[in-house]
């Protein structure tokens, strides 16, 4: 209970001094402690539950759900601060990250950030376009136990440009509507955040293809710089090369676009599979 007293006071600095400020903090933080409580499941409902259960925290279930899916939390404060307190972020002398996308369906129909978002994972009794947040995120990927584990770092709602334009209700905070951001431009900015918090360290971001390309690489390592590099499109089947060689002095023909064959991630794989843990 000490280590979570010292984990979460610090939190509960970035939301204001006044009355409202004060309760939502409280909440915040209780919120958390819910989650981390083997009581139940984490939906919403569950949680709102838990904290009348367990810790006498009355408050109603529509200012609650309410509450959860507010825009104004001060993220962006609480992030850094979450960064600070991580004992040992790198894993053999770098940051792992793993950047995706994801969509959390909704009912409500004024909850920020929902649209009706295409679903290409969705199955055949599954609507192609739920009504849904899409969110990105970011997060550290670290052995826990023996185990790899992703500890979120960081998110952002992406809302489709059509749905800025239109003034859509769910794409306002405070009656102003958001600026349009694409996933790349988020997802770069995200990881440009982290890198400068983690000033010393290099940034290793492990993601699927639709990001591992120049339009989040260019962004990112133009204010990384050398620290920063992406793993992408590693599939188990992918043939994977070495870098090819310096061309040498009247060569003919093209230089090699790729070195000596490594093999697949698979057979590469079985090297280290003796140190595999399960």
């Amino acid at each position: 209970m000490f280590i979570l007293r010292d984990i979460l006071l610090p939190l509960q600095d970035h939301f204001s001094e006044t009355t409202l400020g004060r309760e939502r903090a409280s909440l915040f933080v209780y919120t958390i402690l819910s989650i981390i409580v083997p009581f139940t499941s984490s939906m919403t409902s569950n949680l709102w539950r838990c904290l009348d259960t367990l810790f006498g925290f009355e408050i109603k279930n529509k200012r609650f759900y309410t509450f959860m899916a507010s825009p104004t939390l001060p993220w962006a404060g609480l992030w850094q601060t979450i960064w600070g307190l991580i004992p040992s972020p790198e894993t053999d002398g770098r940051i792992l990250v793993g950047l995706d996308d994801s969509i959390i369906t909704k009912v409500g129909k004024k909850i920020f950030g929902c649209e009706a978002i295409f679903d290409h994972a969705a199955k055949s009794n599954q609507s192609k376009y739920p009504w849904a947040q899409n969110i990105v995120s970011v997060g550290l990927l670290k052995q826990v136990k023996g185990r790899w584990a992703c500890l979120f770092l960081d998110f952002r709602f992406y809302l489709p440009l059509k749905t800025i334009q239109g003034k859509k209700e769910t794409a306002t905070i405070r009656g102003e509507v958001v600026p349009f951001q694409t996933k790349m431009a988020q997802a770069a900015q995200m990881l440009i955040e982290i890198a400068e918090h983690f000033s010393t360290v290099p940034i290793l971001a492990v993601t699927d293809s639709w990001f591992g390309n120049n339009g989040l690489w260019k962004p990112a390592y133009k204010a990384i710089g050398n620290r920063f590099n992406i793993l992408s499109r590693l599939r188990c089947n992918n043939v994977l090369y070495d870098l090819p060689e310096k061309r040498k002095p009247k060569q003919r023909g093209r230089n090699k676009k790729y070195g000596q064959r490594l093999g697949s991630a698979t057979d590469m794989a079985k090297t280290v599979q003796q140190e595999a843990r399960f």
